[in-house]
């Protein structure tokens, strides 16, 4: 009896182990949270740059207080606007630090997650030396001890991968080699690629070389869609990777930009597809008090009541802003 009662007991810890292991998660600065939790997200945000290059900047070479002291009050204005979740896509050698963003996300309760990978756009000036010797896989290796073990000994984990590539030419053999990077990065963690990529081209390029390496098309973010067209957004939604569209400012005419390809997009039921942001932010550590810092809230207070005027359901608002960011960020392999 007794060997029985302790069969049942140990049965019921392993399913309980499993069934927790199988809520969709993503990782934050504060650490693991089930993704049904990030509720409305801002996929593509920055809180702060390092404009100097990757062979200038030094990581630590700021004000972490005066940054924080001036972000905190647009953090917690878009937390108040019921914004749960702020996925940062600032890359390294960038001015990442992941310090500032996890006291900010303790001071004002919005989740954020960052990124590892590196950003190939600007005529390369972000992408470190190392880089254009080393292999995919090596390149992947570095990704890889960041997920694993932390960003700069600070044991905080980055969430994302976020690379990026040209908008104007076709990928070069170096921003070959980083897109490769970051489809064994993602079969190794799961961790979801946002690409800074503009035109369907560049879109379609990188997909090619994820799907040779057995990379989902579902766990590919196409950055800055808003540069493609309409048939582009609907062939690449209907592949299955993620259309987003972060380019929200106040002005009446990205507004009605905005709504006519969200509308193109559910006559095309692909609004599960669609990412909503701003890439805003951009507290710019080589300006004095970081420069003209963009808020954050053009969406809530301009776009959302579009939406609605539109003919948006709440239903469909909430797709947008809160389901389709909990499917595309959990951290999970995504194979072909």
């Amino acid at each position: 009896m007794k060997t029985l009662k302790l069969f049942l007991f140990c049965s019921i810890i392993l399913i309980s182990s499993c069934a927790e292991k199988e809520v969709p998660q993503v990782m934050t600065v504060t650490g693991w949270i089930p993704a049904e939790e990030m509720g409305i997200t801002l996929t593509h945000e920055h809180i702060m740059i390092d404009w100097s290059g990757a062979d200038s900047m030094v990581y630590g070479a700021w004000d972490q207080d005066s940054i924080i002291l001036i972000v905190h009050p647009y953090l917690q204005e878009i937390k108040d606007l019921g914004c749960n979740t702020v996925i940062e896509c600032t890359p390294s050698y960038m001015g990442r630090d992941p310090v500032v963003y996890r006291e900010l996300s303790e001071k004002t309760g919005v989740n954020i997650i960052f990124s590892t990978g590196y950003y190939g756009a600007i005529n390369n000036r972000f992408i470190p030396s190392h880089a254009w010797d080393e292999t995919g896989e090596q390149l992947a290796a570095r990704w890889l001890e960041e997920w694993e073990g932390g960003v700069h000994g600070t044991g905080i984990r980055p969430g994302i991968i976020k690379i990026a590539v040209f908008f104007d030419t076709t990928l070069t053999e170096l921003h070959q080699k980083i897109v490769r990077a970051a489809a064994l990065t993602h079969l190794e963690s799961g961790l979801t690629i946002v690409a800074h990529t503009g035109p369907g081209e560049r879109a379609y390029e990188q997909l090619e070389i994820l799907e040779k390496e057995g990379v989902s098309p579902e766990a590919f973010v196409w950055t800055h869609a808003l540069m493609g067209t309409k048939d582009d957004h609907v062939k690449i939604g209907k592949m299955g990777s993620w259309v987003s569209f972060d380019k929200i400012d106040t002005e009446q005419e990205t507004i009605d930009f905005l709504i006519d390809v969200l509308i193109h997009m559910k006559e095309n039921d692909l609004l599960n597809k669609v990412l909503l942001s701003h890439d805003a932010g951009w507290y710019n550590v080589g300006q004095p008090g970081g420069g003209d810092f963009r808020p954050y809230t053009p969406l809530f207070t301009h776009l959302v009541p579009a939406m609605k005027d539109a003919g948006f359901t709440e239903e469909e608002v909430e797709q947008v802003l809160v389901k389709n960011p909990a499917e595309a960020y959990t951290v999970k392999v995504r194979k072909i």
